[in-house]
């Protein structure tokens, strides 16, 4: 049965920019984890993400598993690979052995020891970071200890070949001085920002001092700068690259909350890319989800960023409790400093907004329906569904070449005919949401995550994609247990690389 669309008209609004600042705290966002892409080598716009470990031209989908049980250690942490095909990504029990990967500090050849707490996955990104044409995987693993330093945090990189991800050369790394507390890894991203390289760069992000640069250099992984902090002190932090201002570099976005708004705006650092590297250029309005792509079809990467709650300009300064995704559009300058605002209360959409719904709490951008303007998936974990407090649900709406409209809309939750399953109190469906075309017919599928789901061992969905908008027939779910990890307490789905 196919999912109901409905139309709108477009809305529009605006933010105050405010000063920023970057000092990090702990913690951690309603059901959210840090999450960002990158380009091809050479490529910066967000269409061209690096996610083709074996480079055979499909893309490939890594999900963390930070709250995974590994050899009895709880929260010792995993990453699940799952590989693109003509038929899309599968698990161990639809496809070939060897299309699906795990890994954690345990297996042979990743450096570490998988121990109680590491929660190795809570950052995954890709991106080509030695230009051999093949994409690399990167995983933060905030609270590994170095030695009496508790959770300093630590990098791995595995790196791509025509096999996939192998761990015969592999790289681990942490802080130049490991700080108690400081959680190198909180989130990663890789995208090429200068001209210095043609390869992609790494951008790590922790708790004490903030951005971290890294270029691949004779065999090396190399520290190159650290970008200037701004100020805002945060408890949770994301990363997002495109080219907004299409110059021919990545640009980086850095977001996430403070306790200066009561941890319910949130802010965004955007930093330009060119080449003497990264500098920061202004402040930005929202700061939970964060994704890139462009909506518009103008050749401008598009900035999407989510928001707890605050007030709807576009719907005459409305409060709108359950959240609210700001889009802001790219042009010669980056993205600009107004934004056109959505809540569930903008015309056309689903729902009535209530104070715990996170509508925003993780967004993804990608080319659903094949029309080369690329839409926009928000994930509302603290939805209702008939009834079912918590239960999750996921809004798509449309790009055009006038932005983002409500014309085509889809609303979607497990009890729309088709979904396996049913929603259930507290479940978080669409707690982390993904558009990945892994089947390579120009059309993005959706990953729909639901980490409390089945009391907190989590579950994953993919709907399938066609020129009308996402597909429910067809779709299907799996657990951590279906590729091989473990699955009790995992929260699976709680980390998906975007």
């Amino acid at each position: 049965m196919s999912i109901t669309a409905r139309t709108t008209r477009r809305t529009a609004g605006s933010a105050a920019i405010a000063a920023a600042s970057f000092l990090l705290l702990a913690g951690a966002g309603i059901l959210a984890a840090p999450s960002a892409f990158a380009g091809v080598p050479g490529g910066t716009a967000a269409v061209d993400r690096n996610d083709d470990f074996d480079g055979d031209g499909y893309a490939d989908l890594a999900t963390g598993v930070p709250g995974g049980t590994v050899d009895g250690k709880e929260g010792a942490g995993y990453v699940t690979v799952q590989y693109g095909a003509p038929n899309g990504i599968g698990t161990n029990t639809t496809v070939p052995k060897g299309e699906v990967q795990l890994l954690s500090q345990s297996s042979k050849g990743v450096p570490g020891t998988s121990e109680t707490g590491d929660r190795f996955g809570q950052a995954v990104a890709s991106g080509d970071l030695d230009g051999d044409g093949f994409d690399d995987l990167v995983v933060g693993a905030p609270g590994e200890d170095e030695g009496t330093t508790e959770d300093a945090g630590r990098v791995t990189v595995l790196y791509g070949s025509k096999t996939g991800l192998g761990t015969e050369r592999t790289a681990s790394f942490t802080a130049a001085t490991p700080t108690a507390g400081a959680r190198f890894g909180l989130a990663v991203t890789a995208a090429r920002f200068t001209g210095d390289t043609v390869a992609d760069q790494l951008v790590v992000l922790d708790q004490r001092t903030g951005l971290h640069v890294f270029t691949y250099h004779a065999g090396v992984l190399r520290q190159v700068g650290t970008p200037r902090s701004t100020g805002h002190t945060l408890q949770s932090a994301y990363l997002t690259t495109g080219d907004y201002d299409q110059d021919g570099f990545a640009d980086l976005v850095v977001s996430g909350y403070s306790p200066d708004d009561d941890y319910a705006k949130g802010w965004s650092a955007y930093y330009v890319g060119g080449d003497e590297g990264l500098s920061f250029r202004r402040d930005l309005h929202g700061g939970l989800g964060t994704a890139s792509g462009d909506i518009n079809g103008d050749g401008y990467d598009d900035l999407v960023l989510g928001q707890r709650s605050g007030v709807d300009e576009a719907a005459g300064d409305a409060e709108a409790p359950g959240g609210l995704v700001a889009v802001y559009y790219g042009g010669e300058d980056g993205p600009g400093t107004t934004a056109q605002w959505w809540s569930q209360k903008s015309p056309g959409l689903i729902g009535s907004p209530g104070t715990h719904d996170s509508w925003g709490n993780d967004v993804s951008v990608a080319d659903v329906d094949g029309d080369g303007c690329a839409d926009l998936a928000v994930g509302g974990p603290g939805e209702d569904a008939d009834g079912e407090q918590g239960a999750g649900a996921v809004s798509l709406l449309r790009g055009s070449s006038e932005g983002l409209t409500a014309t085509g809309y889809q609303h979607i939750d497990q009890n729309t005919p088709g979904i396996p399953g049913a929603a259930e109190a507290g479940d978080g469906w669409g707690a982390q949401v993904r558009l990945i075309d892994t089947d390579g017919d120009g059309r993005a599928e959706l990953v729909a995550a639901a980490p409390e789901e089945n009391a907190g061992d989590g579950a994953v969905w993919i709907l399938p994609a066609s020129g009308t908008g996402l597909r429910a027939e067809g779709s299907r779910s799996y657990g951590a247990a279906a590729l091989g990890g473990a699955g009790h307490g995992a929260r699976f789905g709680s980390v998906v690389d975007e």
